[in-house]
């Protein structure tokens, strides 16, 4: 009978240790989710702005070398990303190809103009400061349009300010979760023996002496949660890695370490203070308040 409830006590600890475990994992992988993307905004978000274009058309009467010489120039500039070169006769097989007919034949010319695709580095994608470059081109007599989506620029800068924001919020609401259920099962864990603490105050040890296994226990515990939280956020960046190259995710060393250092400290430090909290409380109580 012994060995029966030996063995059910035993599987009962399991359960409550696998409980602490799965949720320290659940809330650290969230919270470290959360924050890799809030040290990483900055970097989204300039990826999204630099896959904006702007579209410069010279005029026909536009030379060579004006042509070789606004592009050096603006190779030069501190907003330019990259700048690429399209003429007429490759955009004209470009707009045959998406419309299905030969319009060159059709007219008999080529109605289209030289041109040049541009794209900017993120902190310029503003409306002011792209406003500014669209204005310093049309002083050049020879470009004859400058074309760029305004409404989108200003969609994307008004999304990532209101995604940011939320995000932001949500990494506080969770991280309030995270101690509220980190505490929790701290508490269920250390309920179950709670007669096992009351017994040893009784034979006369210390709250320190009594404190300190059930400590290490859950700094333990919180360490398992903490490294398959992070085992997590590396899958997770590996796979964001691979769907956004661009961003270069794996490669930010510092950022991943951090974020990853972080999610092991908080692991840590959450499981101490709750379970130091959790046993001070049985330790404060009563005999008959055991019940």
């Amino acid at each position: 009978m012994a060995t029966s409830y030996e063995r059910y006590q035993k599987r009962r600890l399991i359960s409550s240790y696998f409980s602490v475990i799965l949720s320290i994992f659940l809330v650290l992988f969230l919270l470290g989710s959360l924050g890799l993307f809030i040290i990483n905004s900055e970097k989204i978000s300039n990826n999204f702005r630099e896959n904006i274009p702007m579209s410069v058309y010279f005029k026909d009467t536009a030379k060579p070398e004006d042509l070789k010489s606004f592009e050096e120039e603006v190779k030069k500039s501190a907003y330019i990303k990259d700048i690429v070169f399209v003429h007429k006769d490759s955009a004209a097989v470009s707009q045959q190809e998406v419309i299905g007919e030969d319009f060159v034949h059709f007219l008999g010319f080529n109605p289209l103009q030289n041109s040049f695709d541009l794209h900017f580095k993120g902190a310029y994608v503003e409306q002011d400061s792209i406003k500014n470059i669209e204005l310093n081109f049309k002083e050049n007599n020879l470009i004859d349009d400058v074309v760029y989506d305004r409404q989108l620029v200003d969609l994307v800068n008004k999304n990532i300010q209101t995604i940011t924001y939320w995000v932001l919020i949500i990494s506080g609401f969770f991280a309030l979760i995270a101690m509220l259920l980190i505490n929790s099962s701290m508490r269920l864990s250390i309920y179950s023996k709670r007669f096992i603490i009351k017994t040893m105050q009784m034979v006369g040890a210390t709250k320190a002496f009594i404190r300190k296994p059930f400590i290490w226990t859950s700094v333990k515990l919180g360490m398992i949660g903490s490294v398959l939280a992070i085992i997590g956020i590396i899958i997770l960046t590996y796979y964001a890695d691979q769907k956004f190259p661009t961003l270069h995710l794996l490669q930010d060393y510092q950022s991943l370490i951090t974020v990853c250092a972080g999610v092991f400290i908080v692991g840590i430090i959450i499981t101490y203070i709750s379970t130091y909290f959790a046993t001070q409380r049985f330790l404060n109580l009563k005999s008959d308040d055991l019940y």
